[in-house]
């Protein structure tokens, strides 16, 4: 209830917040970008804007020599007068009382202006109409470190551009989170499992002036850092152990994974990175490695089923990819213009089957055989892997066993596929031939490089390329803060949100470019920074002036990914299975899902759980089948990985808390830790202590440690005489216990739990 009455404040402060905003003064200078194209976008652009198709009168706002030459309908008129308002029809239309003549027109739905984007539009005509380009097609430009007032809270250049919007919003940084939580978060956020008590103790005891940045390098150094930061990368690659649809069959496709876990392990560099996965095949004698690198454009749903038409399965496999990479690399919409010109920003539909165009070559086929013939675990053109791969070029590569293994790889036709617009992306209505080339609005593609796709690899990391930096950049910011400088990571459009801090964005950017696109470097500064050292504590007043932590004046609150929940219960409890890589596992999910959910063909029609260590390995995994994924990843906002996601929705249901309180892996982790405290034979009140400790890595108060131990002490009284309880409660999960009083045990159990359950241990804060 209380969650739940937080949430609701902090959606009226919010509204208060807008209501507020309509009263702000009007900026002295009126930027397009940022004041007038917002405007236009939202009222405008749907009848006149980039899309012809949709367009009306005739007149086209978004260009300004379209918007200033006079109206097709009333050649004496124009829409915008550069200097004069009055005799500017948009003006004039806005303005107008006159209900068949004011826009938007009623008809449309959308809400008339308010006073104040009135206001700006009369100012920004007063002072020239000037037109911007959108802000994410300009190069981004290293930004001068910008002055502040408070010259002894930053560490490095991030802070300045942090502070500086702070102070000019009249807010001022939290002071550094304690030691314990410091390193919780870094454990957390670099490793994605809990710190030891012990490690936890050196790091408090340390007293050099540079532990934290000692831990930090330390944690960036282990193999965990590359399963933690490789999550996201699965929810982009849409990653997952079935080929989806209806069948939904077994894919072969994780030592992928391990290539991923492994290259950011190694600190690969991201153009490298990038450029690998999208042609490594393309390279000069490409390796075994750059052939598997590739496997990230063979991710996609492929089907199995029979009667299906070929050509258009095929279809479907390449604006997946077309669609992966726009919104991965370059955070662009481009699959809105597969069937129409885009309605709001400078894309065509040719741009669109242009760049379709880069992945329409590969050798592959709709349907490649069904589950009714032999299996095919990947699909062509696939590679396979060998014992002797394993122990020399792919050591990286967890193989567990010495059967056959294939992995689907791109792999191009030796003759060119023509590749032709089809009408309202329709795949049997091809129209006009198209050539490989990019979005001119972005960048115009330099003619000497290939038209394949390590040419497209090669324009998405030129320097003039204005989106592959920044989008990245936005995106590990996101991993580290919760939300990127843009909120909409997936839309860097003229519908997505605008940068809340666009200097420090082009900044980083510029940076990590020029820095030989290091990424572990560009994580380094994240975390060392004093923005990220901030406590989240929250007071009244910054909850008033800054409740959705716009501005980072205190660290945010953001509830760990499904996986990691799943990690902090295993590494918390002890049964962690630390092994890197391999293949997927299945861990205890409900009886009968996936028996309700099948076709009836395929192996995978049963659920068969996995046993001994394999039930401990971390979340990233975990057996992902697209039709019926992991329940409990999914309460708690996992990806099915159907299509690429760049970030995921945060959502706070009570389902997540019966999560917490029922499912085995919770039940089980708690007993684990029970049964290993209790048998260091202390009393109730040290082993209630300890478990805090290990749990949320900090000493409880005295007020938290009397009402859990009462808790305890209720719990044992209540449940000792009811022997079938406390054997049912004993009998979940495969760990066997030592302990042979079972009702200290069932008494410690449901304590965990009851820690568990604590917001704080399923939050970054």
């Amino acid at each position: 209830m209380a969650q739940l009455g937080l949430s609701i404040m902090l959606i009226f402060l919010v509204s208060c917040s807008h209501k507020s905003n309509l009263k702000e003064a009007i900026p002295e200078i009126i930027s397009y970008n940022y004041d007038v194209r917002p405007i236009l976008s939202d009222r405008c652009f749907n009848c006149h804007g980039p899309d012809a198709r949709k367009r009306e009168a005739g007149l086209r706002l978004d260009i300004p020599a379209e918007a200033y030459k006079a109206l097709q309908e009333h050649p004496t008129k124009h829409a915008l007068v550069p200097g004069k308002p009055d005799q500017s029809e948009l003006f004039r239309r806005i303005t107008s009382k006159d209900t068949s003549l004011q826009m938007p027109l009623a008809s449309k739905n959308l809400p008339r202006l308010s006073e104040r984007e009135v206001a700006i539009i009369k100012k920004w005509i007063e002072q020239g109409a000037v037109y911007e380009p959108h802000w994410a097609f300009v190069v981004p430009k290293k930004q001068v470190i910008p002055e502040v007032k408070n010259k002894q809270w930053p560490i490095n250049e991030i802070d300045f551009f942090i502070l500086k919007k702070m102070e000019e919003k009249g807010l001022e940084p939290n002071e550094q989170a304690s030691k314990e939580r410091l390193a919780k978060r870094a454990y957390m956020d670099l490793v994605g499992i809990l710190p030891t008590p012990q490690e936890m103790q050196l790091f408090v005891n340390d007293t050099d002036p540079k532990a934290y940045e000692k831990l930090v390098d330390r944690l960036m150094a282990q193999p965990q850092y590359g399963e933690r930061m490789a999550i996201s990368w699965m929810d982009i690659a849409r990653f997952s152990d079935s080929h989806g649809f209806q069948d939904d069959s077994y894919r072969s496709q994780w030592p992928w994974r391990d290539w991923v876990i492994y290259a950011l392990n190694k600190n690969m560099r991201y153009d490298t990175f990038i450029t690998w996965q999208l042609a490594g095949d393309l390279l000069p004698n490409p390796t075994k490695e750059q052939l598997l690198a590739t496997g990230f454009n063979r991710n996609h749903k492929i089907t199995e089923e029979g009667g299906v038409i070929d050509e258009e399965y095929r279809v479907q496999y390449v604006a997946d990819r077309t669609n992966t990479f726009s919104r991965s690399i370059l955070a662009v919409t481009m699959e809105c213009a597969k069937c129409h010109d885009h309605k709001y920003d400078p894309i065509l539909q040719k741009d669109y089957y242009q760049l379709y165009a880069y992945f329409n070559n590969v050798k592959e086929v709709g349907i490649e055989s069904t589950v009714g013939g032999p299996e095919t675990y990947a699909k062509n053109p696939r590679m396979l892997i060998t014992n002797e791969d394993v122990q020399t070029t792919l050591k990286f590569i967890n193989r567990l066993d010495t059967n056959k293994l294939e992995v689907s790889i791109m792999g191009d036709r030796d003759t060119t596929r023509k590749t032709y617009i089809l009408s309202r992306g329709n795949y049997d209505m091809p129209t006009t031939e198209v050539e490989p080339s990019t979005p001119a609005a972005i960048l115009p593609i330099d003619k000497s490089l290939p038209k394949n796709r390590l040419g497209l690899a090669q324009w998405s990391f030129d320097k003039k390329n204005p989106l592959t930096a920044r989008v990245f950049v936005n995106r590990i910011w996101q991993e580290f803060f919760g939300r990127g400088f843009i909120k909409t990571a997936a839309d860097f459009g003229m519908q997505g949100d605008l940068p809340t801090h666009p200097a420090l964005l082009d900044w980083l950017a510029v940076d990590f470019r020029d820095n030989g696109w290091d990424i572990k470097r560009l994580v380094r500064q994240l975390v060392l920074s004093a923005t990220y050292r901030q406590s989240s504590v929250i007071s009244k007043e910054k909850l008033n002036a800054d409740p959705l932590n716009i501005y980072w004046s205190y660290a945010p609150r953001v509830r760990y990914s499904a996986e990691i929940v799943r990690d902090m219960l295993l590494s918390s409890s002890g049964l962690l299975n630390k092994s890197i890589g391999g293949p997927s596992v299945k861990p205890y999910q409900p009886s009968g899902l996936w028996e309700m959910a099948t076709s009836g063909r395929g192996i995978l029609r049963n659920y068969i759980q996995d046993t001994g260590q394999l039930l401990y390995r971390r979340g990233i995994y975990t057996f992902i089948k697209r039709t019926v994924p992991p329940p409990s990843m999914m309460l708690f906002d996992g990806s099915n990985r159907d299509e690429c996601q760049v970030s995921r929705y945060s959502t706070n249901t009570p389902l997540q808390a019966l999560i917490m309180l029922n499912d085995p892996t919770v039940l089980e982790a708690s007993k684990a830790l029970a049964d290993k405290l209790l048998q260091q034979g202390e009393a109730p009140e040290k082993i209630v202590e300890k478990a805090f400790t290990i749990i949320l890595c900090r000493k409880p108060s005295q007020k938290e440690l009397d009402q859990l131990v009462a808790y305890w002490n209720e719990t044992q009284k209540s449940i000792k005489s009811d022997t079938k309880k406390i054997e049912k409660i004993v009998a979940v999960g495969n760990y066997k216990q030592k302990t042979h009083n079972l009702v200290s045990l069932v008494a410690t159990m449901e304590t965990i739990q009851v820690i568990y359950n604590m917001q704080e241990a399923i939050t970054k804060t």
